[in-house]
């Protein structure tokens, strides 16, 4: 472990082999760091932090502290960060309450400057978060999504696998899997197409994905009867199935489209 002097390290934190802590870096009990993480300058990483391998943190970032929950009493819970993640100046990561038990942040993820993760969320593997984006409690988001700055997610909001949403959105709607979304109020602009195809879907598998959200968004059946149609005239398969389960499973119900 290489540090500097003015760090404040509890001598039980677990360090992992070749980290490196920046000066005025605070770093609690009941902390785990894994192999070749780099953590800057002025970054505070409270109790419960669970930071994988060859991270970087950047200065003024705070990990792990105490949730901005009324219902939380103290209980012990974490908060998980993946390998490979690049967490940017003064972003905030909370650690979970009784609800999950923790907050995760999975590996090869950007966190940009200034955002927050509230407590009990669940962010999968190379998700992008431009700068300011505030997610609140127990918000879930697939691996892959890509969230424009300043976007607000409301507690509860499901943003499926794939999605591209604009920055300045304010998100009250699960966002399901492989669609872009924006504007104000939020809707469904179309299929992310791009994005899917620099990451190696096909054009058979994109086609499939447009005509299923033909059938959702286009065909004036609500969405009960547009998942059974979907489920009729489109033949299962990976990106169908995960389409399908996540309307279903939706308690928020799904971004509609603008007029």
């Amino acid at each position: 472990m290489e540090k500097y002097p003015l760090t404040s390290i509890d001598p039980s934190a677990k360090i992992g082999k070749n980290v490196k802590i920046g000066p005025f870096t605070t770093i609690d009990a009941n902390v785990e760091i894994g192999d070749g993480t780099i953590i800057d300058s002025n970054v505070t990483i409270h109790s419960g932090a669970r930071i994988g391998k060859f991270c970087h943190i950047h200065s003024g970032a705070v990990i792990c502290d105490i949730p901005q929950d009324l219902k939380f009493k103290g209980e012990d819970t974490i908060a998980v960060i993946g390998d490979h993640t690049n967490i940017r100046e003064f972003v905030t990561i909370h650690r979970g309450t009784a609800s999950q038990g923790k907050t995760v942040v999975g590996s090869y993820c950007l966190i940009m400057a200034y955002c927050h993760i509230a407590h009990d969320c669940f962010i999968g593997d190379h998700v992008i978060m431009s700068n300011q984006v505030q997610l609140a409690g127990e918000v879930h988001v697939g691996d892959w999504a890509v969230l424009g700055g300043g976007a607000l997610v409301h507690q509860f909001t499901h943003i499926g696998p794939h999605v591209m949403l604009q920055g300045g959105s304010l998100v009250n709607k699960d966002l399901p899997p492989y669609i872009v979304a924006g504007r104000y109020p939020l809707s469904y602009e179309g299929v992310n197409s791009v994005g899917l195809k620099r990451r190696g879907f096909t054009e058979d598998q994109v086609n499939e994905i447009s005509s299923i959200y033909r059938i959702l968004y286009m065909s004036r059946l609500n969405n009960s009867d547009a998942i059974a149609k979907v489920e009729q005239d489109i033949s299962a398969s990976p990106e169908r199935d995960i389409i399908v389960d996540f309307v279903k499973a939706s308690k928020r119900g799904i971004v509609r489209i603008g007029i």
